[in-house]
């Protein structure tokens, strides 16, 4: 009986000190790199005070810059984990061991804005010749384009469609490298009244800022932009908060957080700024993902 106590009175013991930690223990923070269109939609914090409703102690950091940097800030352990769209930069870093556990978790797409008045002609037409019309108009004088020029995904995504389109803008005049992030870039072209491309998402977000650009080219499998979450590998990248980071992973992938995505600006907008992956249950959104990573 004597045993049978002293055995209780450790598991109460055990107990009473678990939570006692657990509720005083100071904050830890997850830093987190993301591409600039998440956090500009403001999609990402809204998952966090989600996150943060449940983990009061956690603290989320997000550092909104183009894939390629936030994919950077990963290998050189400035992160726990990273939300990008540049699926060709994304298969170089899980090849290198920085990242882990990747899952695709939301996806939209990609738009070519123009002045409406299109001097290029593109309206309606499939990307590849859009751009080649963008080109010509360019050569011809009669219009601009505006590149991020950031090495961001929107970015390597332009640079796949001139590349598919047999050209190379760069160097000419009509050709603007912004060097910023997508609501800047919008900016700016708005201001030029210029083609640009864009993640359909932050275009929305702005669109009663943009007075002279609309979407012109909205259709075709070139333009599907697919969103990935990743967790920085600890046994890689010394550091790291893997842990905290898978946690925040599979909150985002949890059913309650994809229906939240699925309907993420319907109110506003009309329409939501993003379609959640749930799974990708057939496959076609991991299929996209290794088509635009080059195989």
């Amino acid at each position: 009986m004597r045993g049978h106590l002293l055995t209780l009175a450790l598991v109460l013991g055990l107990i009473s000190a678990t939570y006692i930690w657990q509720v005083t223990r100071a904050p830890v923070t997850l830093r987190v790199s993301t591409t600039t269109s998440l956090y500009a939609t403001d999609l990402l914090e809204e998952l966090a005070r989600k996150f943060q409703e449940k983990h009061p102690k956690v603290i989320i950091e997000f550092t909104p810059v183009g894939s390629g940097e936030a994919l950077k800030k990963a290998e050189n352990g400035d992160v726990d984990m990273v939300f990008v769209h540049a699926p060709n930069l994304e298969k170089k870093y899980l090849e290198k061991g920085v990242l882990k556990f990747g899952e695709i978790f939301a996806y939209n797409t990609f738009v070519i804005l123009g002045p409406k008045d299109d001097p290029a002609g593109i309206r309606d037409m499939d990307p590849i010749n859009a751009m080649i019309a963008i080109y010509e108009a360019g050569e011809a004088g009669t219009t601009k384009f505006v590149s991020r020029g950031d090495n961001s995904g929107t970015h390597n995504r332009e640079l796949w469609l001139w590349n598919l389109a047999g050209l190379d803008p760069s160097g000419n005049d009509w050709y603007i490298e912004s060097g910023t992030g997508m609501a800047q870039t919008l900016m700016i072209a708005n201001e030029y009244g210029a083609y640009t491309i864009s993640d359909i998402g932050t275009y929305l977000k702005l669109s009663s800022e943009l007075t002279y650009l609309t979407p012109l080219v909205t259709q075709g499998s070139e333009l599907l932009n697919v969103y990935s979450v990743y967790v920085v590998n600890s046994d890689v990248i010394k550091g790291v908060n893997e842990r905290l980071a898978y946690e925040f992973q599979q909150f985002v992938l949890s059913d309650e957080i994809q229906n939240f995505i699925g309907n993420y600006g319907v109110v506003e907008f009309g329409s939501s700024l993003f379609s959640p992956a749930n799974g990708d249950p057939d496959g076609s959104l991991r299929e996209a993902w290794n088509q635009l990573a080059g195989g």
